[in-house]
């Protein structure tokens, strides 16, 4: 028989660094950010309190920033290889890239339109 471990502990060494602990503080930073979110959508916005130009970068911003949390630890991207998160996060820039130009080349086309 062979020493190596084998089953569901075999790749255990890869991500000892995801803890309880960890898994709770992460939990945790997720939940400031949607409380943040919260009270920015049901106070700040309909109050007066920020402008609506404002609150959007604002959501976008947080957004990513939960979404790069919920990738890079509970997907476990964080652990992986650089070649294997180069080839997740590279094609996802283009992406991002191309949605933005699309969309800022319909507002081109729509601005061409003649008034009715």
């Amino acid at each position: 028989m062979s020493s190596e471990p084998t089953g569901a502990h075999a790749e255990h060494g890869e991500h000892e660094g995801m803890t309880k602990k960890k898994i709770i503080q992460i939990f945790g930073v997720l939940l400031g950010i949607t409380v943040i979110e919260f009270i920015i959508a049901l106070w700040l916005v309909p109050k007066g309190h920020i402008p609506l130009h404002w609150a959007n970068p604002i959501y976008i911003v947080l957004t990513l920033l939960k979404a790069f949390y919920i990738v890079a630890y509970f997907m476990h991207l964080k652990f992986e290889k650089i070649g294997l998160a180069l080839a997740i996060i590279v094609p996802i820039l283009f992406i991002i890239g191309l949605i933005l130009v699309l969309t800022n080349e319909s507002h081109y086309w729509v601005d061409l339109r003649p008034k009715l």
